[in-house]
């Protein structure tokens, strides 16, 4: 009797043995699970919105593109300007473009977060396809936008992290500029778009955050006059001599009517004499995030200081 009742307890520890290491096989899955499906309260400008706590496919609708990427979350669907920014080439290269137009695209993305500016279109639609944030343009500046979004995507300290990094970095080599050009020199940035001229102010993207407000240059007053308060300003190449700082910053779109640096009027602007003018890649100067900002920083570091 012993001798059958042998095998048969063996047989049941081994049943009980697998049952439990079964179901903790199952606890451990699930609980995996339950992070993944994690949500958080986030504090948006419009109220509190329901976020993943760990997003794993994002929509952008509005730029913040390199936000994001900055920041190691994965992009499933961009904005166009985004997809043809030369700066996201790689990055976006199997990214889906969309819009906030195109309803039926984002829902095959699957997002399970969408984010983008307070003026874009079927906002109300948007929400019911994911969790939807939108940020004022200009209302938070370009730094903390940067954590901003770090808070969103459960990444404020590595957000925070970079801006403090690139703030010094920044401040250091304006320092270096305006140790080179004199306290006193200015600089100005236009743009060459279509057909038409601006100058800008010291927040309205093209590198002007970095030039004005980290390294402290100085900005001629008439473009203080006309620029600094809604950000640009539309002007002729006729009085663009009024407009130039001792250095110019050029953003030049590739198709952009550049006949105006032919006129005599350009021409004979002491910075055009001086080589004082520095060109740089239009498409893609418009974003203001960390992969973009780094870019610029190494193109004027380049251009004033030959490093």
């Amino acid at each position: 009797m012993k001798k059958l009742l042998f095998p048969f307890i063996v047989l049941l520890v081994l049943l009980i043995s697998a049952c439990s290491n079964s179901s903790s096989d199952k606890k451990e899955t699930g609980s995996k699970d339950s992070e993944e499906s994690k949500t958080v309260t986030y504090q948006s400008e419009t109220g509190p919105v329901e976020v993943p706590a760990h997003p794993k496919r994002v929509v952008l609708l509005s730029g913040f593109t390199g936000n994001v990427l900055s920041l190691g979350v994965n992009v499933v669907g961009v904005d166009i300007w985004s997809k043809n920014n030369p700066t996201f080439k790689d990055e976006l290269k199997d990214t889906a473009e969309v819009s906030d137009e195109n309803l039926e695209k984002i829902i095959e993305l699957n997002p399970d977060l969408i984010i983008g500016l307070s003026n874009i279109k079927n906002l109300d639609k948007l929400k019911e396809i994911a969790p939807t944030v939108t940020y004022t343009w200009g209302k938070l500046d370009y730094l903390s936008q940067h954590v901003e979004i770090g808070k969103l995507l459960n990444k404020e300290k590595e957000a925070q992290a970079w801006v403090d990094d690139f703030k010094k970095r920044a401040e250091e080599a304006g320092e270096e500029i305006r140790a080179k050009i004199g306290e006193n020199a200015t600089v100005s940035v236009i743009e060459a778009y279509n057909k038409d001229l601006y100058v800008f102010g010291d927040n309205w993207a093209r590198g002007t955050e970095i030039l004005y407000q980290a390294m402290k240059l100085k900005m001629p007053e008439k473009v203080k006059e006309m620029a600094l308060k809604d950000g640009y300003y539309a002007l002729s190449a006729e009085v663009l001599p009024e407009y130039a700082g001792d250095y110019i910053i050029i953003s030049k779109y590739a198709d952009a009517d550049t006949s105006f640096q032919e006129t005599e009027v350009y021409k004979n602007i002491p910075a055009v004499k001086n080589n004082h003018v520095f060109e740089m890649e239009g498409n893609g100067a418009s974003f203001s995030d960390p992969v973009t900002l780094e870019k610029q920083l190494k193109f004027f570091k380049k251009s004033f200081l030959g490093q």
